[in-house]
C-alpha cells in the first residue's frame, strides 16, 4: 500500500494519535501507552477508544506493539510514513548555527581541516555519529611524470593547475627503463593539459587503443599500469567520521546493534560508495533502518545531504547517523544548514 492511499485512510482522530505516538516515541524512546496519550491529544478522548485506535493502526503495518502489555511505537513503515508526510521541520536553531559557524574561524586553508573540524561539531550538536565525504580533486591537470624508486617501485606525480600535487608509489610493469618512464609521461602531458584527472581517464581509454603502435611496448604498458592506480583512488582519507561514542548513549539494550553499527563504519570504502549514490539526488534525504542496506543490521537512521561546489556540481556529502528515533525535526534543517554551509565556503576556494 502506498504512503499516499494509508495517509488518505487515516482520519483526523487517527492521523492525531498516530503523530502523537510518533513524536513521543521520538523523545522518549520508550513505547506510548495510551494513558499518556489521554494528557496529550487536543480531543478529549477515553483511554479504551486510544487503544481502539491504535490496533487499527498497528493492523495497517504502522505501529508496532514490542510485548503484549506495553504501549506502542512506530514500526518502519510508520516513521517514513511520518518522516514523508507528516513531520515539521524545525528552523536551526540559534546555538547550532552559531555552533556551526564558528568552525569557520580559523581561515585554515587545509580543507580536510576545515571538515573534520565542521564534522567534529556536527556530531556535537546532533549527538550522532557525523559523516563528511571530502570531494575528490578535479582541477585540471597541469604535469605528469614517473620516477623509478627501484625495480619493483615507481612514483607517479600529478601537478594540478592550482598548484596541488599528489604523489603515489605503486609497482610498475617489469622491465621499465628511464626512457620507457619518459615516453609515458610525455604522452600523457600531450593529452593532460586543461583536463581533469577524471577526464583524463576517460579519454585516455580510448586514446591508448588508437594510439598504442605510436608509443613503445613498455610505455604502454607503464601507462595503463598508472591508469589504474588512478582509477582505483584510495577512499578512507576521504571519508571524515566523527562523534561514534556518542551512539553509546543509546540503551544498553542497543550495545549489539552499536557493535555491527561500529564494523560498518571501519568499513569506510562501503560507506563512501553508498554516499557517493547520494550524490545524484539533491536535498535531504533520509535512510531509515533497512532502507539502507549498508546499516540495515543495526537499526540505526541516516540523514544526508550532498553539497556543492561554485559550478553547482554535487561534489561530496554531510551527514549524521543515530538511531532510528533520531529528532528528524531538528536533525534535518542541521544537516542541510552544514551541507550548504560546505558548499558556500568550497566554492569561495580556489582548490
Amino acid at each position: 500500500m502506498s504512503q499516499e492511499t494509508l495517509l488518505s485512510e487515516l482520519n483526523d482522530r487517527s492521523r492525531e494519535v498516530f503523530r502523537r505516538v510518533v513524536e513521543t516515541y521520538l523523545e522518549t524512546g520508550e513505547p506510548v501507552g495510551s494513558r499518556t496519550l489521554t494528557r496529550a491529544l487536543s480531543e478529549k478522548l477515553s483511554a479504551a477508544t486510544i487503544r481502539n485506535v491504535m490496533q487499527d493502526l498497528e493492523l495497517m503495518g504502522l505501529l508496532d506493539s514490542p510485548h503484549v502489555s506495553a504501549g506502542r511505537m512506530p514500526s518502519q513503515q510508520g516513521l517514513r510514513l511520518f518522516v514523508d508526510g507528516m513531520m515539521e521541520v524545525d528552523a536551526v536553531a540559534p546555538t547550532d548555527r552559531a555552533a556551526i559557524d564558528q568552525t569557520l574561524g580559523n581561515d585554515d586553508p587545509d580543507t580536510g581541516l576545515l571538515l573534520d573540524r565542521i564534522s567534529t561539531a556536527l556530531s556535537s550538536i546532533t549527538r550522532g555519529a557525523s559523516l563528511v565525504l571530502m570531494p575528490k580533486h578535479e582541477a585540471p591537470v597541469r604535469h605528469i611524470e614517473f620516477v623509478s624508486l627501484a625495480p619493483d617501485r615507481a612514483l607517479v606525480v600529478l601537478v594540478f593547475a592550482d598548484g596541488h600535487v599528489e604523489n603515489r608509489v605503486f609497482t610498475p610493469p617489469a622491465g621499465q627503463t628511464p626512457s620507457s618512464m619518459r615516453e609515458a609521461g610525455n604522452f600523457l602531458n600531450a593529452m593532460a593539459e586543461g583536463r581533469t584527472l577524471s577526464e583524463l581517464r576517460s579519454h585516455m581509454a580510448s586514446q591508448i587503443a588508437e594510439r598504442r603502435r605510436e608509443l613503445d611496448v613498455l610505455a604502454a604498458e607503464l601507462v595503463e599500469s598508472g591508469l589504474a592506480l588512478w582509477g582505483a583512488e584510495t577512499t578512507d582519507p576521504r571519508l571524515i567520521v566523527r562523534g561514534r561514542a556518542n551512539l553509546l548513549d543509546r540503551e544498553a539494550a542497543d550495545i549489539d546493534r552499536i557493535r555491527v553499527l561500529f564494523d560498518d563504519l571501519e568499513r569506510k570504502r562501503d560507506i563512501v560508495e553508498f554516499l557517493e549514490l547520494t550524490e545524484k539526488g539533491e536535498g535531504v534525504r533520509i535512510f531509515i533502518g533497512s532502507e539502507n542496506k549498508l546499516f540495515s543490521l543495526s537499526g540505526s537512521a541516516l540523514v544526508v545531504s550532498p553539497y556543492m561546489n561554485a559550478d553547482r556540481r554535487i561534489v561530496g556529502a554531510v551527514g549524521v547517523i543515530g538511531p532510528t528515533r533520531l529528532n528528524y525535526g531538528r536533525i534535518v534543517p542541521i544537516v542541510d544548514y552544514t551541507a550548504q554551509l560546505v558548499g558556500r565556503v568550497l566554492s569561495g576556494r580556489k582548490g
